[in-house]
């Protein structure tokens, strides 16, 4: 007589049926999803800015840096360059500020004017601002303390053909 085979006792029964084709899919998808959340994330690519490097400047030099013939945008304030491009929607084109780019503003935050007539040209020599009252020397020191904190300081603006000037070949 052939051999039989006693039937499976219960516990046997329930441990065969969790081990089904079905439940190994599930079970592997769902280590999958854990993995997937759970996995570090691969560390941002960060692009590095371009060095800006201290330079002098003179009127001309500095006048393409208006926002429209060079993308940064710099203004002088006591001799003082600065890189304003963060707050280009001020100081570039079309912002209330934006006669002053590429330019020496210092008369016209002195005067608090955005006048055309406070600039100096230029081909003429930086103006000295001998002529300020007391008021308007303290409104001076007021923007040049707000550009120092907020903006780069990028160069120095130096009159065409002075001994600074000369000795960096402009």
């Amino acid at each position: 007589m052939a051999h039989e085979q006693a039937p499976p006792t219960i516990e046997e029964a329930q441990a065969l049926s969790i081990f089904t084709p079905v439940n190994a899919i599930l079970l592997s998808l769902f280590v999958y999803l854990v993995y997937t959340r759970l996995r570090p994330a691969p560390p941002p690519k960060l692009s590095a800015p371009t060095p800006i490097v201290f330079k002098t400047f003179t009127p001309k030099t500095l006048r393409p840096y208006n926002g429209i013939e060079n993308p940064h945008v710099y203004l002088a304030v006591e001799g003082k360059v600065f890189d304003v491009t963060a707050g280009k929607s001020f100081y570039g084109p079309g912002g209330p500020y934006s006669n002053f780019a590429g330019r020496d503003a210092s008369r016209g935050l002195a005067k608090n004017s955005f006048d055309q007539d406070m600039l100096t040209d230029f081909d003429k020599p930086l103006d000295l601002l001998d002529d300020l009252l007391d008021e308007e020397k303290g409104s001076l020191r007021d923007w040049a303390a707000h550009f120092e904190g907020k903006y780069l300081l990028v160069g120095r603006l130096v009159n065409e053909g002075s001994e600074e000037a000369k000795e960096v070949g402009l």
